[in-house]
């Protein structure tokens, strides 16, 4: 059986990072979905509302042979705990490839499993980051989120308004 593992930090997750889900789940028999921990990224979004929030797309694109975990330590060790044979990544463009390619040599050593780079699609110009950024200053996201995703922001920045 072919088990990709999907890391990052999905803080929040954007229609790319659906795109590169929705690839995988054509190429393997399973996949998994880790929310990670970024040591230089204070999170926005608790890890398990996203989980949450994941899980409910999920069923929406009704795509069943994707799972969505939490963990705390290294990606390759979560991969592999979870049976994984490819770490999935999404690329938006060369300088994404270039640190991917650069981890990518780093987890083959330290676990023996390879990575496979799927495009980040059509919005692979927008990182997470840029989104919150944009929704700070006033703009209009929801181009760039599930209407799952866009729900929970929305909530929040009304709490927040209050």
């Amino acid at each position: 059986m072919e088990i990709g593992f999907y890391a990052g930090s999905f803080d929040p997750f954007t229609n790319g990072h659906l795109h590169v889900v929705t690839k995988s789940a054509q190429l393997f028999d399973k996949v998994v979905i880790g929310i990670g921990v970024h040591p230089d990224k204070k999170r926005r979004y608790d890890k398990e509302l996203m989980k949450t929030v994941i899980e409910k797309i999920l069923v929406n694109r009704n795509l069943t042979n994707v799972s969505v975990i939490c963990y705390d330590n290294l990606s390759v060790d979560a991969a592999l705990a979870h049976n994984a044979t490819l770490l999935v990544r999404g690329v938006r463009n060369g300088m994404d490839y270039q640190y991917e390619e650069n981890m990518a040599s780093i987890n083959e050593e330290v676990s023996g499993l390879d990575t496979i780079y799927i495009r980040a699609g059509n919005l692979g110009n927008i990182s997470s980051s840029m989104v919150m950024e944009l929704l700070e200053n006033g703009k209009d996201v929801s181009k760039y989120l599930p209407k799952e995703v866009m729900e929970i922001i929305m909530n929040k920045k009304g709490e927040l308004e209050k």
